[in-house]
C-alpha cells in the first residue's frame, strides 16, 4: 500500500492506495516540522483511525509539506512517521516539490502555492528548484492565508478598515488588541491564527476594500516571487492552494496584468500528486 500527504500548517490531505482501483482519502490536523516535532508527529498521524488500521500494511509513505526544504526539518518528520509506518520506506520533501508533480507532471513549469503559507519552484522535467524569497509569515508569506490575515486585523486594530466592513469583522469575530497579540505572540501556530480570517475576505468580496486588498497581496507574490525569473514568460505557472482557489478570478487578472502565463489551478493537489508517484515515481 502506497501512502501520500500534502500538508501544510493548518491540514494535511492524505491519500491511501489500496491496490490500482481504490483509495481512501482522509485529513488530519497540519504537520509542520517548524511548530511540531517528531513524537507530536507521531502521536497526531497514530490516531487517525484508517492509520491505525493499515499502519503495519503500508510499505511506501511520500510526505510533502510545509516547513520541509531544511535537511534537519525533514528528518524531523521522518521519524515522526517512522515511528507510526514501521514496515515503510519513507520520503519527506517540501510541499514545493509536491505541487511541482501535481501539477507540471514530467514537463517544464513554474508551481507555487498560496495556501496558509506561500512559495515557488521552478520543475525542469526532472528536479525542482526552489525559489530564493520564502521568509516565512513574519517577513514574507506574500499572497499567503497568513498574510492576508495579518493585513486584515491590522487594518481593524489601526481602524483604516472601513467602517461597516470593521463593524462586520467585530462581529463575526469577537477580537481585541488584546486577544490578537495573545494568538500571535503568546499561543502556538500564529500563521494559523491568522489564516483563519481569510474566509471573511471570500464572504465580502463585494466590498472595495478586500478587493483592493487581495489585488495587492497576490501582485507582491507575482512580483516578488514570479517576476524576477528571467524566463517567467517562457512556461507556465501554475497554483495550489485554497487562497489560489478561492480568489483564482483577481490571481488571473494580476498574472494578465504582468504577462505570467496561468496553468493548473488546484485546491487540492493530492490526487493529482498520487497520479504522478504511480506512474513516475519520486525524482527528487
Amino acid at each position: 500500500m502506497i501512502l501520500v500527504a500534502d500538508s501544510g500548517s493548518s491540514k494535511t490531505d492524505w491519500i491511501l492506495s489500496m491496490d490500482a482501483q481504490n483509495t481512501i482519502e482522509f485529513s488530519t490536523k497540519g504537520i509542520n516540522p517548524y511548530f511540531n516535532n517528531d513524537k507530536e508527529i507521531s502521536r497526531l498521524v497514530a490516531y487517525e483511525p484508517e492509520v491505525k488500521k493499515y499502519a503495519d500494511q503500508i510499505t511506501e509513505v511520500y510526505f510533502f509539506g510545509e516547513g520541509c526544504s531544511n535537511p534537519d526539518k525533514r528528518e524531523m518528520v521522518s521519524n515522526g512517521l517512522s515511528n507510526v509506518f514501521k514496515n515503510a520506506f519513507i520520503n519527506v520533501e517540501n510541499d514545493a516539490i509536491g505541487s511541482a508533480y501535481a501539477t507540471c507532471g514530467s514537463t517544464k513549469g513554474f508551481t507555487c502555492v498560496l495556501g496558509s503559507g506561500s512559495n515557488i519552484a521552478f520543475f525542469d522535467g526532472e528536479q525542482v528548484h526552489y525559489g530564493v524569497h520564502s521568509l516565512g509569515f513574519v517577513l514574507g508569506n506574500e499572497g499567503s492565508g497568513a498574510y492576508f490575515g495579518k493585513e486584515l486585523i491590522t487594518s481593524f486594530l489601526y481602524e483604516t478598515m472601513p467602517r461597516g466592513l470593521r463593524k462586520a469583522f467585530k462581529d463575526e469575530f469577537k477580537v481585541d488588541k488584546e486577544v490578537v497579540i495573545k494568538n500571535v505572540y503568546q499561543r502556538p501556530l500564529p500563521n494559523i491564527y491568522l489564516s483563519s480570517f481569510v474566509p471573511f475576505m471570500d464572504k465580502y468580496r463585494s466590498d472595495e476594500f478586500i478587493e483592493e486588498l487581495l489585488l495587492k497581496g497576490l501582485e507582491q507574490f507575482v512580483v516578488t516571487h514570479i517576476v524576477p525569473y528571467p524566463d517567467y514568460r517562457k512556461y507556465p505557472c501554475h497554483f495550489v492552494g485554497s487562497v489560489a482557489w478561492h480568489f483564482r478570478d483577481v490571481l488571473q487578472v494580476v498574472c494578465d496584468k504582468h504577462h505570467v502565463k496561468v496553468g493548473k489551478i488546484l485546491q487540492r493537489p493530492i490526487g493529482e500528486l498520487l497520479k504522478y508517484i504511480q506512474q513516475e515515481g519520486v525524482k527528487a
